[in-house]
């Protein structure tokens, strides 16, 4: 297939985008290369996917409607796959316009290029951060999520209720999909794995928020792409029995599915941090912290509905996960095993 990926330079786009190359589709990845974070990360990303036949690159900003339209009308992709996104719960404290721009403007400026230009499926990152306030565990997509706690997790809320009103109005196939905390090689500098793992071994104390007892359904980003593919290949229908009369958040008499994908295993930061410690061989010095604005103590996926229709299997333990990140990180960074120093 013709496949359009944005946000193909970040951490899931990248994997996305070389599971679907590896299998012989092609790929038309977009990035706008912005400063969120390290942009040399980015380009190295960027430049692994270059390297690969059948992987087209286009430097543009989904907030920018015309460059958008060009796109969708020059290649004409087959299925669209969005990750592009202004990330982070904290920075949406600080910089609220950006989410805006990225996450409302930007998404419907894709919805409107299928709308005019077509397109088969349009898969979509959601997140865990739209449960809010909600503390029945594990989280459920049939539950009502209409209380978010930051405006990072208000954008994604609203990129679902967008989804659902293009797929009602002119049956676009959409899915969306609630990401538990993606973790693993590659990945942002702004997750909590990658600034431990550059603080200790600096021999920098680490910021600890809710004194450690915070719970994460870390999901390793390999089993996270392995569950986006198999959605992107089972393309959202209606529900027949779906009804007004008891709306089902999950699914619509229109083509739109919402699935959680996670580890549905989740796990308390300190013991998350002694797996890094171990891996490491580095003692962290903990700076204990409380809750921080935004933040949700506890997040659980469950994943029954993702499993029943496409029967994902998340694989791969936190241990093997911790240890894989460690090793590319290692790698990347040229870090000396003895000094534990960057060279």
């Amino acid at each position: 297939m013709k496949v359009l990926v944005t946000g193909a330079a970040g951490f899931i786009g990248s994997f996305t985008s070389h599971r679907l190359l590896d299998r012989g589709d092609e790929v038309i990845g977009v990035d706008n290369l912005n400063d969120y974070y390290d942009v040399s990360l980015k380009q190295a990303r960027l430049d692994r996917l270059l390297a690969k036949p059948g992987f087209h690159h286009a430097h543009i900003d989904i907030a920018d409607k015309t460059a958008v339209d060009q796109l969708f009308r020059k290649h004409q992709p087959q299925r669209v796959v969005n990750l592009a996104a202004q990330a982070g719960v904290r920075y949406s404290l600080e910089n609220p316009y950006a989410y805006i721009d990225a996450n409302i403007v930007g998404f419907l400026n894709i919805l409107e290029a299928i709308r005019h230009f077509g397109g088969e499926h349009l898969v979509y990152a959601s997140t865990s951060s739209v449960y809010g306030s909600n503390t029945r565990m594990p989280f459920s997509v049939h539950d009502n999520v209409d209380h978010p706690v930051s405006l990072y997790a208000a954008t994604k809320k609203s990129n679902e209720l967008m989804a659902h009103t293009y797929s009602h109005l002119f049956g676009i196939p959409c899915s969306g999909l609630r990401f538990f905390t993606v973790y693993g090689p590659w990945g942002r500098p702004d997750m909590a794995l990658f600034k431990f793992t550059k603080q200790m071994l600096a021999g920098e104390p680490i910021d600890v928020f809710n004194y450690g007892h915070h719970r994460r359904d870390f999901t390793y980003v390999e089993d996270i792409v392995e569950g986006l593919v198999r959605v992107l290949d089972n393309v959202a229908q209606s529900n027949a029995e779906w009804t007004g009369d008891a709306p089902d958040a999950q699914s619509s008499s229109a083509p739109y599915r919402l699935y959680n994908i996670g580890s549905n295993n989740p796990v308390e930061l300190m013991r998350y941090i002694e797996l890094l410690e171990e891996t490491l061989g580095v003692e962290a010095e903990k700076n204990l912290l409380p809750l921080q604005p935004g933040d949700v103590p506890d997040t659980f996926a469950d994943v029954d509905d993702l499993i029943r229709d496409t029967g994902y299997s998340p694989s791969t333990p936190v241990e093997e996960g911790i240890r894989n990140f460690v090793a590319w990180y290692k790698d990347y960074y040229q870090v000396d095993d003895v000094a534990h120093n960057v060279r």
